[in-house]
Formats: structure tokens, sequence, C-alpha cells
């Protein structure tokens, strides 16, 4: 017998302590580890670290076998880590309704359990008795079920467990938008059970995803049904919201050990090595002690001073734990791994030298790693005085079987036994190595021939949808009901992936679906419910920004292809030629730069060998029996495309039979050229049949505008025939006669009873001709008789609804945004993303504000709501004032597009006040036109969405920019740039002139027809003789609405409110209390000094108290114990008011120039002022904080200046 070699036997004393500390403990028949002799429940997250040691030992083994008992004992142990993985799915599959709900409802009562019973995976505590959502620790199993099997190990069995996979991976998906109890299990570091969003969930599922994307859970045997897929959207979501929070680590935790995780081994979510550096910088350097890392600042856990007896801690009581909290030497053994995947040998040796000193030996030589250090309730008061300077003691479990397993891994890798690939198969260790330089491919498709030979003209080659042939073109929705089908499963009662929209990254590769090639177009391409696609100019910007997050956001092998089709929208309104902005565009692309993004323009069979493929092979075998053609009918129930019940096959047939149909009969055959009108005609009679059904299908499964992608170009469908009597676009403006000629006394139509005569009216609407009049004389219709009153307009079925509908297709004919505005707001169209992007801004830690100040009509937005719920909310805050609502949502999905591309313009930005930015556009209107507040505001409401975004750009990025009038005429009743002419009346004479607006005013009278009348704006407005009068009233405006602050702003506010008991402001108080429960640099603490300064409703006077605590935290500075009891921060504004009014006065400056403002009585003039200088608003203030804490500076010192 051969005799053991030197590593073999240092294997055989790993292989006995792994036994010792973890193995002894599986339980026999669920495989699952307890948490300790006092904790018998199994932590899914603790079960899958404690395995990491067997699997690392089962690899070494493998590797180094000395003789064939090796190669058993390898084989033995790969099957207990099998054993407790299979343990932990089959808890999960005891819960696959929750799964089930929580894609939808995303709530804690619907989650997984976080523990389960070690001997039976059954549930131990009730839904609501524990912190169970824990999204890290779902990930954590997936993100090692991914290692795992592409290690060689087989773990999942049936397919029926590849659909519970593909569901968990739809559980995690939203993680960044999900607040959860996180890796402490206690949410808020208050432990009252208040979920936030955390970075270490966020980055765990991002890894999670990454990992599982295109894998075969059956390993090298597994065909296509057996692979997994996740959307690459989901990943960079998860992407960009962790690097928005880190270094922070949630809303009340500024730093936290637990991050170690995610930025190293095992998730390394992090791909800028910068941010990775950072992080881990900041909890060394706040974190570490003697004995190892705390996990957060401030954390109670088992230290002399927590009270055992309750769950929670009281605010206040936050403070007693600084400088003791307990220290896990945990996050050593992450600082071990992290050492050895960078390569630094240093960094090892350090902490494994460290962690040596403090583990604990046992009698048969095994050293033990405890849970926790804890200093001795005796010698707490030393330890506040000098911290790090007393002997703690251990406490808690004894191993901690977590620690203890990354202790071993940390020792097998650093001896040599395995490499870093081997625990690392799936290569995540390389996610900070940078990547190439991005390419985008764009190719644009022309909807006609017609199109195609306009674009020729301007010397731009491209193909049409039929010339592509074979690869299929189709709208991104289809790809949404594609992937709906995935991970779909009856009898587990699974129905795969909510229907949700498809990011630019997902339509940006080409798909395989049936041995077909599919390309799909952009989401925003799809405008069939909301109407800012109808601006040619919006879709210009849409695409601009889609491309630079493209070029900064593709991970992916292969290039990027965006299909941009030109459609018959796209054109000018006499159709020959094409919109000048999408031409320019076509240009900037052809040059091979656009959007600060490299591009490469071409056919899209240029790009199949270069671009992303994907292969949808779930929808191949499935179910094949429904695809066998059916003839009836299916109605879908939920009108918005959410599948919320089991519709399986209604739902698959519809599907199947589309792509069927597709496949069958797109085949285009190109008419020749002399086979015009009848002719042609016969030759497609044969497929009408089918192509009926297949726009119908194509109705079930919601694509509205098909005939874009289907070559066969029989079914043009028509414009809508309208019910109204519209004008003629073609028809000179001037020429029409007027059918109706109101007299001035007419007005609204009464009956002899004075009511309101609704006969006449619909007469008057059947009569006139301006759209302005019809929307009118429809909303009072809607007001009084509601939606679905029929008017009779041309006999039966022509409702108000219907009406309105119509109206809403001419207005986007001609572009008139404000009517347009006012009609979706009438028929409550909501914009399709509304909710995700309020859910983007809500993750990148901002919180959202709707309605104007101040509360209770204000509304607060902190956490992600349905859209149902948001929609009814922005109602309520707009005063049921249509056009502010529908303006409020425009608004929260620019700012969800801008925060996207340009989080930097968001920084110290906390809480974005939706009802101020729409008053401040409002006010910029007014000041750069001169005119009105009434003015101004209709003509905010008739800007396109691509100049309203503008507009708002502008505003964010704080630069100085100019609002002018279009000189350019109106043509044929377009709003243009920014206009206040009134479009309505245009070619009716005096009288009638005087009738309309008599009509109107008694609308206005009777309805408060709503133009934004509750946008309230300031009445004083400069004149703008000079240029630079108004510019820092204006700064102030701006920054006060937008919430802008100084950097560094709310840590010296934290230092301030250390020396004084308290800031007030305008009567609301800033306890210095705070300061006990939360620290510095935590948002929470931001987010509450933000709350107390938004009570002050004008945003100009708000700024002036900020500049005046700038002031005050100067003493902060200065080396007084106290500054007094609370501070009025208003009085000192007041103050320097006083010292400047007086100073202006002496100077011989007249009345009307110091006039004050009623509300707060500070001069204008001091708004105006710049910060610095003789007579700059900060020199006043510095002056009367002088004067207010003089009582409170040292005696005969001038501190202050």
């Amino acid at each position: 017998m051969r005799s053991r070699s030197n590593s073999g036997v240092k294997l055989d004393n790993y292989a006995r302590m792994v036994q010792q500390t973890i193995l002894r403990h599986q339980d026999p028949v669920t495989g699952l580890l307890p948490g300790s002799a006092e904790q018998p429940h199994s932590w899914v997250r603790d079960n899958v670290y404690c395995v990491l040691s067997v699997w690392a030992l089962s690899l070494a083994y493998r590797k180094n076998a000395d003789r064939d008992e090796d190669k058993a004992k390898a084989y033995e142990l790969e099957q207990s880590v099998v054993k407790l993985m299979r343990g932990i799915l089959q808890g999960i599959m005891r819960q696959l309704d929750k799964v089930e709900k929580f894609k939808y409802s995303r709530s804690t009562s619907d989650s997984l359990h976080a523990k389960y019973n070690t001997r039976t995976c059954a549930p131990v505590v009730g839904d609501d008795e524990w912190g169970h959502l824990q999204v890290d620790a779902t990930s954590l199993f997936l993100l090692f079920l991914a290692q795992m099997t592409a290690s060689g190990l087989h773990i999942v069995y049936t397919q029926d467990e590849v659909d519970v996979v593909q569901n968990l991976m739809f559980y995690i998906e939203a993680a960044y938008k999900v607040a959860d109890y996180g890796m402490w299990e206690r949410g808020d570091k208050t432990n009252q059970g208040i979920t936030e969003i955390n970075a270490s969930s966020i980055g765990m599922a991002k890894a999670a995803l990454e990992a599982l994307d295109d894998l075969n859970l059956f390993g090298a045997k597994g065909g296509p049904g057996s692979v997994v897929h996740a959307l690459a959207d989901d990943i960079q979501h998860c992407q960009s919201i962790l690097t928005s929070m880190l270094p922070r680590a949630s809303m009340s935790k500024e730093v936290d050990a637990g991050v170690l995780a995610i930025i190293s081994y095992p998730a390394f979510a992090v791909d800028d090595i910068s941010i990775v550096n950072a992080t881990k910088e900041e909890i060394i350097s706040k974190l570490q002690g003697r004995y190892g890392c705390c996990r957060f600042l401030r954390d109670g856990h088992k230290t002399p001073k927590e009270d055992p007896n309750r769950l929670y801690y009281e605010s206040a009581e936050l403070k007693l734990f600084e400088n003791i909290e307990c220290e896990w030497p945990l996050f050593w053994t992450y600082l071990i791994l992290d050492g050895i995947f960078i390569n630094s040998p240093e960094q090892v040796q350090e902490y494994q030298e460290a962690l040596e000193g403090i583990m604990i030996k046992q009698k048969d030589g095994i050293r033990l790693l405890p849970e926790l250090y804890s200093v001795p309730p005796d010698k707490v008061e030393e330890e506040y005085r000098n911290p790090h300077s007393v002997e703690r003691v251990p406490l808690g479990k004894c191993p901690l079987k977590w620690g203890q397993s990354l202790y071993i891994l940390g020792n097998l890798l650093s001896e040599g036994f395995l490499a870093p690939g081997e625990i690392d198969p799936l290569n995540r260790r390389f996610s900070t190595i940078p990547k190439p330089d991005v390419v985008v491919q764009v190719s644009v498709l022309a909807e006609t021939e017609e199109i195609k030979e306009l674009l020729l003209k301007s010397g731009i080659d491209v193909e049409t949808v039929a010339d592509i042939h074979p690869i299929h073109v189709q709208p991104s929705r289809v790809l949404s009901h594609i992937y709906a089908r995935l991970g779909r499963n009856p009898r587990l009662g699974l129905t795969g992936r909510p229907y949700r929209r498809i990011g630019v990254l997902g339509t940006s590769k080409f798909y395989t679906i049936r041995n077909t090639i599919f390309s799909f177009t952009p989401q925003f391409i799809d405008h069939q419910q909301f109407y800012l696609a109808l601006d040619n100019k919006m879709i210009v910007e849409m695409l601009r920004t889609e491309i630079a997050y493209l070029a900064s956001r593709w991970r992916m092998t292969g290039r990027p292809t965006v299909t941009f089709p030109i459609s018959q929208t796209m054109l000018t309104e006499d159709h020959t030629d094409l919109d000048p902005a999408v031409l320019a565009t076509l240009r900037k692309l052809q040059d091979g730069y656009y959007g600060g993004a490299r591009i490469q323009t071409g056919k899209l069979s240029e790009f199949l060998t270069t671009s992303c493929f994907a292969n949808l092979s779930f929808l191949d075998g499935k179910g094949s029996g429904s695809m066998s053609r059916r003839d009836e009918e299916y109605d879908e129930g939920d009108g918005d495309g959410y599948v919320h019940e089991l519709r399986y096959d209604d739902e698959a047939d519809d599907l199947a039979q589309y792509l069927d149909h597709l496949l069958a009969h797109a085949a285009p055959k190109k008419p020749k050229q002399q086979a015009r009108g009848l002719g042609r005609f016969k030759a497609v009679a044969t497929k009408t049949k089918e192509m009926v059904s297949l726009m119908n299908k194509a109705q079930h499964l919601d694509v509205h505008n098909v005939n874009m992608y289907l070559p066969n170009k029989l079914f043009r469908s028509p414009q809508p025939s309208l019910n109204l009597n519209l004008p003629d676009s073609s028809a000179p403006q001037e020429a029409r006669a007027p059918e109706v000629t109101l007299t001035p006394e007419s007005g609204v139509p009464r009956e002899a009873g004075g009511g309101v005569d609704y006969e006449a009216l619909v007469q008057l609407l059947k009569d006139t001709q301006s759209l302005q009049d019809q929307a009118d004389i429809l909303y009072i219709l809607f007001k009084d008789k509601g939606m679905d009153w029929d008017t009779r307009l041309h006999g039966k079925g022509s409702t108000v609804r219907s009406l309105l509908s119509d109206l809403n297709e001419k207005a986007g004919e001609l572009k008139h945004w404000s009517l347009i505005r006012m009609i979706s707001g009438m028929l409550k169209k909501k914009v399709e993303e509304l909710d995700s992007a309020c859910s983007d801004l809500l993750a990148h830690q901002k919180h959202l504000t709707v309605g104007l100040p101040p509360e209770p009509r204000e509304k607060t937005i902190s956490a992600p709501i349905p859209p149902d719920q948001l929609a009814a909310l922005i109602d309520e805050a707009s005063d049921n004032n249509i056009s502010v609502a529908i303006l409020t949502q425009e608004i929260m999905v620019y700012l969800a597009m801008s925060i996207r591309t340009q989080p930097s313009l968001f920084s110290e930005m906390f809480r974005l006040r939706i009802g101020l930015i729409i008053q401040v556009m409002a006010t910029e209107l007014a000041q750069s036109l001169n005119c009105s507040g009434e003015e101004a505001t209709e003509s905010l409401m008739s800007l396109g969405p691509s100049e309203l975004k503008n507009l708002l750009h502008h505003i964010l990025s704080g630069k100085e920019f100019g609002v002018q009038r279009s000189v350019r005429e109106l043509d044929a009743g377009v709003s243009p740039a920014i206009s206040i002419h009134h479009l309505g009346n245009v070619g009716a004479t005096k009288s009638e002139r005087a009738g309309i607006s008599k009509l109107k005013s008694d609308m206005k009278m009777r309805y408060r027809l709503q133009s934004i009348e509750s946008v309230d704006i300031p009445e004083y407005l400069p004149v703008a003789k000079d240029t630079r009068q108004g510019q820092w009233l204006r700064r102030r405006r701006l920054d006060g609405a937008l919430n802008r602050v100084p950097v560094g702003f709310y840590q010296k506010v934290w230092r301030i409110l250390q020396k004084c008991h308290g800031l007030s402001i305008e009567g609301f108080v800033l306890p210095s209390s705070t300061t006990r429960e939360m620290t510095p640099r935590e948002i929470k603490f931001s987010v509450h000094v933000e709350t107390v300064l938004n009570r002050v409703p004008q945003p100009e006077y708000r700024q002036l108290l900020v500049e005046a605590i700038l002031v005050l935290t100067m003493l902060a500075d200065v080396d007084i114990p106290s500054i007094g009891s609370i501070i009025h921060v208003e009085k000192i504004v007041h103050l320097a008011n006083d010292m400047f009014h007086k100073d202006q006065r002496d100077l011989g400056a007249e009345e009307h120039v110091l006039e004050r403002d009623p509300s707060t009585g500070v001069c204008r003039l001091l708004y105006d002022s710049a910060p610095s200088g003789r007579f700059g608003s900060m020199t006043y203030l510095t002056k009367a904080v002088a004067v207010y804490v003089q009582d409170f500076l040292p005696s005969g010192s001038c501190a202050v200046q």
C-alpha cells in the first residue's frame, strides 16, 4: 500500500475539521444543517455558506487523489453537498404558492421563508413572525446552485425542478426595487421590522442572475429544455442601483461589513474597481477592530447595553451602542478570500495571522471561530473613553459554522489545494476587468416601399420589412409575451414571468425561435398607449438615450443590434418627405458616432455574424398539442396584459398560433410592378382568411400597429372613420366657413328650466369645426353625463368615450399637444412605464412627491406601489386637475430617463418634488416670455414632449438657459416650439370669436375647465431690463424646488446638531436627538433634514434658510462645547434681511426696489443678491449669525469675522 503524501495528510486533517464542525450536524433525512443546539432551525444563508467548505474539500480530494479511497471520499463529500442543496430546494418547493404571489405583489407576507425545519423542510414560524424576506439568501442559494452545477454536480433532477429554478429567478429579478430585511434579518437598524433596499441583496441577486443565465441545469447531459434564462435589463438595473448606492449599504446603514460578500467572493457583483476599493476602504476604516469587524455602526446586537427583553430599540438608544459594537471575526475570512482572489499575499497573511490570534483551540487541536467578541459589562465606560482598548470576550455560537466554513475554504485555497478558478467555474472573479468599447449596430428599416424611395432620395439606402426575409421583425411586446411563457408549469401552479416590458438590452439581440431568426424593435417604438411617441423629436431623443445606455451597459458577447423602423408617422404632414428631426438623426448615424457611442449602420443580414444571439428553445417542444390550428377566438380577460389567473391554454394558443401563422404565411412575394390593382388582390385573395386570423391573434397579444410588422401590405389600416366633423388638414384653414354662429349671449345652451340643454350641445358639437371647442363640449358631457353616455351623434354607439378617442387621433395627427394632454387625462390614459419609472427613481434612493406643497396636499411616495394606486394617488394630489395629473406622469418618466443615463444630475437630492418642478417650469416660461401665469401655464401644456423634457433637463443641469417664442406661423393647428396663440378660433369672424369665448368663459365658471389654475405662479416677475437681474432669484428658486444643497451639507448639519438642542425652521424643530439614532452619512438622516426644510413652501426662501444653516455649520468647527438651546434659523434670516434693508435704505435705495415678499417679509432684492461680495447674502447671514450666537461665544474673542 502506498504511503500517504504530505498533502494527503493535510487534507485528512481538514476533512476531520469539516466532519467535526459541520457534517456531524447534517440531518440524515433532509440533509439540512441546524443553526446550533439552542436554535435547531435551518437558515438558508447559513446552510449554503456551511456547505461551501464541504464542496471545496471534495474538489480538493478529487484533484489530489493519492488512492482510490480519496476518490470515494470526494464522491461522498459531493453527495453531502447535493443532499443539502436539494434539502433547501425541497423547502422552497413546498412554498411555490408564495413564489407565484410574490412575483406580482412583492409583499413581505408572500415571501419565501428564511429558515426551515431541519428534520422536515417545513416552515417553522408564521409569515409575519420573522423577517423572512431576504432576497440575498434566495440569491446566494441560486448563485451556488449555478457554480456547483458548472463544476459538475447534479443538483436539479427533473424538468419540474428546472421550472422552479426559472421561477426563483423571476422571484429575485426585481431585487433592485424590493425592500427586504437584508443579511441581518432586521431591516432598518432600529430593529423595528422596517424593510429597506439593501445593497447586499441587490448585489447577490445580480450575481445569481448572471451566473444562471443560459446555464443548462442538467449539466453536460441536458438538452435545450433544461436551460434557464435571465433578462439582461434586470441584471443591468441591479448593477446601476448598486453603483449608485455603494459604499452606502442601505437607507439606515451608511456602511455594512456584509457588503464584502458582494464586492468580492462569492458574488463579485460590482464591475467598477474604484467603487470596490472605496467600499472596502470604508468598511476597514470605519468598522474594523482588534477582533474582526462590526456589522455596521451602532449595532446593538449582544452588546452589554442591549435590553435582552425586547426586540426593538428606541431611536435615541442607538447612541449608547457607539464604540461598543460587537466585532465579528467572520468578516476577516471574507478579507482572506478577497486577498486570494486579488492576488495579494500580504493581505492574506495579515488577516490569517490576526485570525489565528483570536480563534479558540479545542483539546483535540481543532481551532474554532467564535460568532463575535463583545465588551465585558464592567469595562463599558473604559471602552467608551478609549475605543478598541479593552480585552473582549467571545459570545454567541462557537463555532459560527458559516465563518468556520469560509475559514477552511480560505486555507484550502491559500495552501494550494485548490485554484481560484475551481471554486469559481463561472469566472465571476473577472468582473472588474475592463471591457472593450462597444460598437452599437443600427439597422434602419422602412415600413413601405414608398418610404424606402424617400430615403433613397436623401442618400440613405435601407431595406423594407419585406426585403429582410427570412428574418422576422416584431414589436417588443411580442417578446414580452414570449418570455411570459418561460418557466410556466400548470402542475406546480406556476405562471411564468409576469408580463413586463422588455428593455433595450433585451431587444438588441437576435433570437432564434422555432429555428427562425427574430429581431425585435425597441420598446419606445410601440406607441399605441401614450402620446410621447407621437412626437418625432421625442422618438429621436429616446433613440439617443437608448444607444448611449447600450454603449455603457452592454456586457454580453457579440454586438448589440438596434432595429429602427421608419413608419408613416415619421413623415412630414403632406407625406412628401421625412420629418427633419428623423432625417438629421439618420444622417448622424451614418457618420459612425451618435449619443456618445460608436455606431455601425447596415442591413440586418450583414449583422448576423457579429451580433449577440439568444436561443429561446422553450417554445419549441412544450405544449406542442396546442399548436394545432383552432378557429375560435379567445378573449383575454385582463385588458392590460397582466396575467394573474392561470389561463395557460388560451394564452399559449394565442402566442403559438400567432407565431405559427407568421412563419407559415408571412414569406413575402414581392408584387411585380405591373400587377397593381385587381391583379394584386387576386394574388393575395387566398391568404386573406389567414391574414385576418393573424390580425386577430395580434390584437390578442396587444400588438397594435400590426401592419408595420407584417410583410403583406394588404391590410394597411385606413385612418379611423371620424364621427366628428373635423377639419380636413389639406384644406387651407382660412377658407373654411364656420357652420355655426354663436351670438355673444348664447354661451352654454340652456333648457327652459335653466339646466344645460345637452341635445343642443350635441348639435353644437356636430356643427363646430374647432378641435378646441369640440374638446370643451365633450368635457362638459364627460363631467355631467360620464364616459359612456351615448350622444347619438350618428345613430347609436357614439359614446363620449369613442368621440374622445376619435378627437385624440386627430389632435395627434395635428400634434396639438395641449388638447392631446387634456383628452389623455379624460380618457385616464396611463404612461406605460409609469410604475417602472417610479420604481427606478425610488431604487436610486430618491423619494418622490406629487402635488403642490404644503402637505397634506403634497403626497410623498417612498416605496413602490402598483400602477393603479400610483395613478389614483397622482389624481388625488393634483386636486383632480386632469392636465396637472397627466403632466406629473410625463415628468416622472423624463426624470427616470435622466437618472438612468445621467445619475450625477441628481447628486445631493433625496426627494424629487414634481409639483414644484411643474411650478418652476411655468415660472421659467412666464419670466422668459414675459407673460402672465395663466398664459405661461397654457404654453407649458402646449409644449411638445421633447421640448418639455429639454426644459426639464436644463432646469436639472443648473446651467443658465433661455426660452424664446418661435417665430414661425401656425401650421394647421400645430403647436409651435413655444406658442401662446389661441389655436381654436383661427378663421372665425369677430362676433363668432366673441361667442366662442363666451361659451368658454361660461364653461369655466360652471365647470372650472382646467387649464392649470392650481399651479400658483408667483406674481412678482422682475421685468428683464438687465439680463443679470433676476438671475440669483431664479437660481435660488430652482435649487429650492429641486432640493439641491451644497456637497457635504447634511454631514455639517449633523455636526451642528451635536452642539445645540435643535434647529427650528418655521416652527418645525429638527432635534439634536436625531444624531443619537442616525449617523452623519446616513441617507435616512439626509431625508429627515430635507423633510423639515420641505415644510417651507417657497423654494427661494427655503434656499436662503439653507444658506443660513451653512453659515451656522461653520460654528461646528469652532471649539465651543455648546451654542445654546434651540436655534431659530428663520430669525437669523430675518436679522440678515433687516440689516440688508437698513444698508440699502442708507444708500438711498427707493422703496419700490426694497419691496418685501408679503408671505415671508424678506426683501425681494435679497433673494436676488449674489452670495458673495459686499452686499452678498452670505455676508449679511454671517453678521446675523454672529449677532444671534454672540452670547455663547468665548468672551473677548470674535470667532466669526
